[in-house]
C-alpha cells in the first residue's frame, strides 16, 4: 500500500523566506531514490541543488520553473510505500538546526533516516527508472485515465493563482487589472501582456507607453540581482563612503609574475596580477587592521562597536551570468602565493558555474573587485555590506611614466579604495592603500613589512 507525502521547501540555512525554482531534475511518474537531486533552486545568494527526502514516485510538481515559492510551501508530492514513511519524516519547514537524522524505533531497519538529504547518500547501484508517459503527462501528471492530470499550482489557498509572469503581474498592477478576471490565451492558459492590455482597453484603444517604436524588454528583478540591488542600496545609504585613488608603476610586479611562472613551484598555478594584489592586501591588513572590520550597532551594553577581525576572509567580486557574487576565501592571510592563486581560480570558476555554496558567500571581512578585466582604469566601488573596505584594481596599461629621472614606457595600474569613514580614518585608509601600492611598485619591500 502506498501513501502520498508532500515535500515543502525547506529553510536552506540562510534565513531566507523564499526561493525560486530554477529547474526540475525529475518529472511526474519518475522513480527517485533517497537524497537524489530533484530540483535546482535559486536563493538570493546562490544556486542550490535540492535532494529528495523520500524514496518513491513523483506524484505531483506544485511549482513550475521560474516560480517563487515561500519556505514551508509544498513543492512536490511523492507516492511512497507506507512501510518506509518512518524512514523519511515529513517536516514542512525544517529549521537549520533541526535537520538531524532521527533515531530510535521509528527508523526503518537497515537504513539511516535522512531529512532533506542531510546525511549519507543511499547508493542502490541502479539508475532511477522512468515511467513511460506521453508528452502531456510529462508536464501535467501521470497518464492514468482514472486520475486527471494535476496542474502545477501552489496549494496555499483553495483558489488557484492566475498563471502569469512577473512583468505581466506588474503591468496588471499598474493598469489596475485584477488577474483573476482575465482569461489567459497563452500556453496552458498563461496570461500574457496582450491579454492584460486587451482587458484594460476593451474598445481596442492603444495603451500609452513610453517605449520606443522598436519595443522594450522588461527583466524581472529577482534572485542575485534583487539581493545585490538591496545590498548596494543599504550599503550606500548606511555607511559613509570615502574613496581614494593611487596610480602605481607595477612593472616590477609584472616582471616578477613572468619570472615566477617559469619556476617549477608555480608552473601549474593560476598566478596572475589579482593573486599578487590579494597577497599584498593581506600583508597590508596586518599594518592597518581597522580596514578588516565590521560596524556592530548596539553592542552588549547598547553602545555601537567596531569589531576588528584577526583573520582575513577575502571576498572576490565575480561577474557571473546570474549577476555579481562575492564569495570569499576563508583565512586568506594564511595562504602562500601558489595557494592564493589556486583558491582564487577555484572560487571564480565555481561562481561562474553557479555552484557557489551559501557558506562561501557569508562571513567576508574585506573585498577586492577587479574592474581591470573589463578595461576599466578606476571607479568608486560600493562596500560589501558589513565590511569596512573594498579595493578596486584597474587595468594594467603601458604608458609614459617618470622612471629614474627619465620618461619611459612602464606598466601602470590605478587602485581605488572605498572605506567606511565611521571605522577608518583618512590617515588609516591612506596608509593601507599606500602599503599595497608600495608592494606592487617594489615587491622586495615586503621584507620590511612582515
Amino acid at each position: 500500500m502506498s501513501v502520498v507525502k508532500d515535500f515543502a521547501l525547506p529553510d536552506l540555512g540562510e534565513g531566507l523566506t523564499e526561493s525560486e525554482i530554477v529547474s526540475w531534475h525529475v518529472a511526474v511518474g519518475d522513480t527517485v531514490a533517497l537524497n537524489q537531486v530533484i530540483a535546482e533552486v535559486e536563493t538570493a545568494k546562490a544556486l542550490v541543488e535540492l535532494p529528495s527526502p523520500f524514496a518513491g514516485v513523483v506524484n505531483r510538481l506544485y511549482a513550475e520553473p521560474g516560480a517563487t515559492v515561500q519556505v514551508g510551501a509544498p513543492i512536490v508530492a511523492f507516492e511512497i510505500d507506507d512501510g518506509s514513511v518512518a524512514a523519511a519524516p515529513d517536516v514542512p519547514a525544517p529549521e537549520p538546526d533541526a535537520v538531524q537524522p532521527p533515531s530510535g524505533e521509528g527508523a526503518a531497519a537497515g537504513r539511516q533516516a535522512v531529512l532533506v538529504g542531510y546525511g549519507p547518500k543511499i547508493e542502490t547501484g541502479e539508475r532511477p527508472k522512468r515511467r513511460a508517459r506521453s508528452d502531456a503527462a510529462h508536464s501535467a501528471g501521470p497518464s492514468d485515465d482514472a486520475k486527471p492530470p494535476a496542474k502545477m499550482q501552489t496549494p496555499s489557498s483553495s483558489t488557484e493563482r492566475p498563471r502569469s509572469t512577473p512583468p505581466v503581474r506588474k503591468l496588471a498592477r499598474d493598469l489596475g487589472v485584477d488577474l483573476t478576471t482575465v482569461t489567459g490565451t497563452g500556453e496552458r492558459g498563461l496570461i500574457t501582456r496582450d491579454d492584460v492590455e486587451a482587458f484594460a482597453s476593451p474598445a481596442g484603444e492603444a495603451i500609452p507607453t513610453a517605449a520606443a517604436a522598436r519595443g522594450e524588454r522588461r527583466i524581472p528583478v529577482s534572485g542575485v540581482r534583487k539581493a545585490t540591488a538591496a545590498a548596494m542600496v543599504s550599503s550606500a545609504f548606511t555607511a559613509p563612503h570615502v574613496t581614494e585613488f593611487l596610480t602605481v608603476d607595477v612593472t616590477p610586479t609584472m616582471e616578477l609574475l613572468e619570472s615566477l611562472k617559469n619556476t617549477p613551484s608555480f608552473r601549474d598555478s593560476r598566478l596572475n596580477i589579482l593573486t599578487i594584489v590579494a597577497k599584498a592586501l593581506c600583508i597590508a591588513v596586518r599594518r592597518t587592521p581597522t580596514v578588516n572590520a565590521h560596524w556592530a550597532a548596539g553592542g552588549a551594553d547598547g553602545a555601537d562597536e567596531i569589531v576588528e577581525y584577526d583573520a582575513v576572509h577575502l571576498g572576490i567580486a565575480a561577474a557571473t551570468p546570474r549577476g555579481l557574487l562575492v564569495p570569499n576565501i576563508k583565512d586568506a592571510d594564511r595562504l602562500g602565493l601558489a595557494e592564493m592563486a589556486d583558491a582564487i581560480g577555484e572560487l571564480v570558476s565555481t561562481a561562474r558555474a553557479g555552484r557557489t555554496a551559501p557558506a562561501a558567500l557569508a562571513g567576508g571581512t574585506i573585498t577586492i573587485t577587479n574592474v581591470g578585466v573589463f578595461g576599466i582604469d578606476a571607479g568608486t566601488p560600493i562596500l560589501n555590506p558589513g565590511e569596512a573596505a573594498i579595493l578596486a584594481m584597474g587595468a594594467v596599461r603601458r604608458q609614459p611614466w617618470e622612471y629614474r629621472g627619465e620618461i619611459a614606457l612602464r606598466q601602470v595600474m590605478t587602485l581605488s579604495l572605498s572605506f567606511d569613514h565611521r571605522m577608518v580614518d583618512g590617515e588609516q585608509g591612506s596608509r593601507f592603500l599606500a602599503d599595497i601600492g608600495a608592494i606592487l611598485a617594489e615587491p622586495g619591500l615586503v621584507l620590511t613589512m612582515v
